[in-house]
């Protein structure tokens, strides 16, 4: 099996690491590339969206990307532990339509020894902003 450095436990510099990572993976909008750092049985809670499985993981990051455009992603470290790590987020998009969006949220991630994301539970919030103000 693949290994995903940094590996657990996590320790502030390792944690920030897995962070950034993560974040330059999301920005890069390959759900394949982003599928990779979760295991193959991932479970994931993304709004009121269950999500299972590499697989399905693709299939919805492939969906997100067709309704939100022009995303732009940045995350914070929140909290860390052994093998669990907790960020705060916020997106800006635009939808079908051409209106913007602030998404404000929170992760909770859980890695396997290997470094692969076992477990992801994200609560999400939009705002509706205008182009003006995009900060991101």
């Amino acid at each position: 099996m693949d290994k995903r450095y940094p590996l657990p436990p996590f320790n502030y510099e390792t944690a920030v690491e897995k962070i950034q990572l993560a974040e330059d993976a999301w920005n890069s909008q390959n759900p394949e590339r982003i599928a990779q750092a979760y295991t193959i049985d991932t479970e994931w809670r993304n709004r009121s969206q269950f999500v299972n499985g590499r697989a399905e993981v693709i299939e919805f990051l492939s969906g997100k990307w067709e309704r939100e455009l022009n995303y732009k992603l940045r995350k914070e470290l929140w909290a860390f532990t052994d093998n669990r790590i907790a960020v705060r987020f916020e997106y800006e998009y635009q939808d079908l339509s051409g209106n913007w969006f602030r998404a404000y949220g929170n992760e909770n991630w859980e890695f396997n020894e290997d470094g692969l994301m076992a477990k992801r539970y994200a609560s999400i919030n939009d705002v509706p902003i205008t182009e003006a103000d995009r900060r991101l």
